[in-house]
C-alpha cells in the first residue's frame, strides 16, 4: 500500500473543487484512487444555514466539477457527500470509512480573522490526525492529458 493508493480530496464550494483539482492533477501519475467529498456541515439543532436540500444539491454539483475537472486524467474519482457538525473531524471519518490512504487537501487561505472565525478546518485536519495529511500546493498548470478511465457516481455518508 503506497501513500497516495486512495486520497480523500474535501472540496468546500464549486471554486475550491476546481483549483483542488488543478492542485491534484501534477501529482496523479502515483494515485490510483480520489474520493472527493463535501461536508454539509450540520448545525446540532441549531438553525441550518441552508435548507438540506439545497445544501446537498450545492455539494452534488461541486462534486461534479471536481469529475469535470479530472475527467481526462487516468485515475478513479467517486464522490461522496458527508453529513456532520465538525467539518475536521468528518472528513477524518469519511477517509476511515472510505478506507483512503491519505487526506489531500488545498487551503483555501483567508486572514488570521477568517480562520479564528471558522474554526481553520485546515488546522484542525493536521493536529494530530488518524491518517495522514497532503497540503496541495497551487498548479503549475500542467496535466498529463491520459486517456479517459472508468468512474463510478458517489454515495453519501452520515457522520
Amino acid at each position: 500500500m503506497h501513500l497516495f493508493d486512495h486520497l480523500l480530496v474535501p472540496v468546500a464550494d464549486e471554486r475550491d473543487a476546481v483549483a483542488t483539482a488543478d492542485a491534484l492533477t501534477p501529482h496523479l501519475e502515483a494515485v490510483d484512487r480520489i474520493t472527493a467529498v463535501h461536508v454539509v456541515q450540520k448545525a446540532g439543532g441549531a438553525v441550518d444555514k441552508a435548507p438540506l436540500v439545497k445544501r446537498q444539491q450545492d455539494g452534488i454539483e461541486l462534486l461534479a466539477a471536481v469529475e469535470r475537472a479530472l475527467w481526462d486524467e487516468d485515475v478513479v474519482v467517486r464522490t461522496r457527500i458527508a453529513y456532520g457538525r465538525n467539518v475536521a473531524a468528518t472528513i477524518v471519518d469519511a477517509a476511515l470509512e472510505t478506507d483512503a490512504t491519505a487526506i489531500a487537501f488545498r487551503s483555501r487561505g483567508g486572514n488570521r480573522l477568517v480562520r479564528w472565525l471558522s474554526g481553520d478546518t485546515a488546522v484542525r485536519l493536521v493536529s494530530n490526525p488518524d491518517i495522514p495529511v497532503v497540503s496541495l500546493g497551487t498548479s503549475d498548470g500542467s496535466t498529463t492529458g491520459a486517456a479517459p478511465n472508468n468512474r463510478a457516481r458517489g454515495d453519501e455518508v452520515r457522520g
